[in-house]
């Protein structure tokens, strides 16, 4: 199936239509989940022979661009899902068949929810301040704090990790333990503290464990601390970063096409003309269209290098992270190009742009952040500090 045929203009429409008011009442993205889920697109990664729509990362990439343009937030919301399908897609592909499990249970409806992030974890996937106790029959019960859950009221599957701080032997080689909770485990609750700025639809409540307890069969990977090069860590981080680039760049689209409509809009009293005839504002908007045609060459490449395991070496996350803060920067400020151009009435609160430039700046706190790319990028060039 096309992206036009599951987000097909009619539904589109729809969802932007709802955006506004998601926003202005802090209101989770309800209907346009079930629109999304009716539609086949929260099984669109999922392979046939799974029972999904056979999608390859780089059309779901696309899709997720567009559906950015007409609701930053939402497609920010289903992103999460579509990174744990993606994680599970290039683990299973690997022959590493314990992620089946979320292949088969997303054809089945199944939502999936990132329990990754922690307040105070700057080292990520690297470590956790999760406590993880490994029980006698296998299961693993998690306790600690997760921030930024999204889709929140609606996961059914909450991927997580935390540390065996008791583990020995063997076992205390690799302390890190990934899982997916079931929702209805016992010893978990959502914070309701999503009262935010920008992607308000989200809603990304912190998630408090108290001895949610995972079971055997849903326990995926032991990983030690530190950095390393696990699979699962390069399936997480190219999976994560490459479609989060994605909504981050649909927002800027639609940020330009409101910047060059707004000004077509205006007459300048000087003049006489319609301000998309102004130098200064063609020049402007012109460099915002160069940074957002630079950034979708760089998103497409990714994309298409992710999707077949190209060979980029130690130069992967290097890639990775640049993608990520090229398309979280670029969207940034092609807003404030648009707002510029577009007048005053645009800093209403009500104003279609103003709603997308506090959506935009979630993107400063998106893993990675500006401080952790940049030691990627010069422990890569210079090496590690001595």
């Amino acid at each position: 199936m096309s992206i036009e045929d599951v987000l097909s203009p009619e539904l589109l429409g729809r969802i932007r239509d709802r955006a506004p008011g998601y926003d202005a009442r802090n209101e989770f993205c309800a209907e346009d989940l079930e629109d999304l889920r009716q539609a086949g697109y929260l099984k669109a990664l999922v392979p046939t022979e799974f029972g999904g729509l056979g999608w390859e990362l780089p059309q779901l990439v696309a899709a997720q661009r567009l559906l950015a343009a007409y609701a930053p937030a939402t497609s920010l919301a289903v992103n999460m899902h579509h990174v744990w399908v993606s994680v599970a897609r290039q683990m299973v592909r690997m022959g590493h068949d314990e992620f089946e499990q979320v292949l088969t249970e997303t054809a089945q409806g199944h939502i999936f929810a990132f329990g990754i992030s922690e307040p105070g974890n700057d080292a990520v996937l690297f470590d956790s301040v999760t406590e993880a106790q490994v029980l006698e029959d296998g299961a693993v019960s998690f306790t600690g704090i997760k921030i930024f859950t999204t889709l929140s009221p609606v996961w059914t599957r909450l991927g997580l990790f935390g540390k065996d701080t008791a583990a020995s032997g063997a076992e205390a080689e690799k302390p890190l333990i990934f899982g997916f909770l079931p929702r209805e485990a016992q010893g978990w609750r959502s914070a309701e503290d999503w009262d935010v700025l920008g992607m308000r639809a989200t809603h990304s409540h912190s998630t408090i464990l108290e001895g949610a307890t995972v079971p055997a069969g849903r326990i995926v990977r032991r990983l030690p601390t530190g950095p390393n090069q696990d699979p699962l860590v390069f399936a997480i981080f190219s999976s994560f970063l490459t479609l989060l680039a994605a909504v981050y760049t649909g927002l800027g689209d639609r940020a330009l096409e409101l910047g060059a409509e707004h000004a077509a809009a205006r007459t300048a009293l000087t003049t006489g003309e319609s301000l998309d005839q102004d130098p200064d504002i063609r020049y402007k908007l012109a460099e915002a269209q160069l940074a957002q045609l630079a950034l979708d060459a760089q998103l497409s490449g990714i994309a298409a290098d992710v999707e077949t395991a190209a060979e980029h070496g130690a130069s992967w996350f290097p890639r990775l992270v640049t993608l990520r803060t090229t398309a979280t920067r670029t969207a940034r400020a092609v807003l404030e190009t648009a707002l510029a151009v577009s007048g005053g009435a645009q800093y209403r609160r009500t104003s279609e742009l103003s709603r997308l430039y506090r959506d935009a700046l979630a993107g400063i706190h998106h893993p990675s952040d500006d401080e952790s790319a940049h030691r990627t990028l010069a422990n890569y060039l210079l090496g590690p500090l001595g």
